[in-house]
């Protein structure tokens, strides 16, 4: 079962980061400073980039996956609203899921498998529901199950208590989605400032070697350092505020 929480990268994924992060670092380093010595040195931060690489990995895996239980929601709300029980809406949802994503990979679709799978085997709705919930550590989920357990201890109607928070989830759903679409061009146009400068740097430096020839020198390192560790700064900045939570 996956944990949605943390992402490992694999073997392959962990060298191929480090590569282009080393060269990506130490090219950086050469245009700032034209020291060999100095741009190796800048190329240990090249550690870092897996553990941020593996952050937005884990961050696309649980967008994918909202997106996905957004559609479950849908279903198991139609399901339940026909007179079936939770545990054969269960069943009902995975069979409209897999008409909807046709990879059996899909992570929905394996999440349902492993819920049927665990109530076959005498596994409570609400403990199947409640692991789900801890590996998701998504908060539609979190709200979801939620709910489901007040009303399930409560006794109260359970068929109109999802359907309302299935409307109000996939309100919320959507409306961070809309967001997502209007700041897609900002977050190019970031990315695009972002790079900016070092081409630009790279650009002086090969083209005009007598113009930039100080800042490679004596006080000009000092100022290239103090610019890079700002350029640094502002892409960090730049991220920070692009992460719009809903």
């Amino acid at each position: 079962m996956i944990d949605y929480n943390s992402y490992s990268l694999t073997k392959k994924q962990y060298i191929l980061v480090l590569l282009c992060g080393g060269c990506l670092f130490f090219l950086i380093g050469y245009i700032f400073f034209m020291n060999v010595y100095l741009s190796i040195l800048l190329s240990i931060f090249t550690f870092f980039i897996p553990k941020f690489r593996a952050r937005k990995l884990r961050d696309k895996r649980k967008q994918e996956l909202v997106l996905q239980f957004k559609q479950a929601l849908v279903s198991l709300s139609s399901s339940l609203s026909s007179g079936r029980s939770m545990e054969r809406a269960l069943e009902y949802t995975l069979e409209d899921l897999r008409k909807v994503y046709s990879n059996e990979n899909t992570y929905i679709v394996q999440e349902f498998k492993i819920m049927n799978a665990q109530i076959k085997n005498g596994v409570s709705v609400e403990n199947v529901f409640q692991n789900f919930r801890q590996r998701a550590g998504i908060e539609e989920i979190t709200s979801f199950v939620e709910v489901f357990k007040i009303c399930k201890r409560s006794g109260g109607n359970l068929v109109e208590v999802i359907r309302t928070t299935t409307n109000m989830i996939s309100d919320k759903i959507e409306i961070s989605q809309e967001i997502q679409v209007l700041i897609s061009n900002k977050k190019f146009e970031t990315r695009i400032l972002n790079i900016i400068p070092f081409i630009f740097i790279a650009v002086l430096r090969y083209s005009s070697p007598e113009y930039m020839s100080p800042l490679y020198h004596g006080k000009g390192l000092f100022i290239m350092f103090i610019a890079l560790s700002l350029l640094i700064l502002s892409f960090v900045i730049s991220q920070w505020l692009m992460n719009i939570q809903v």
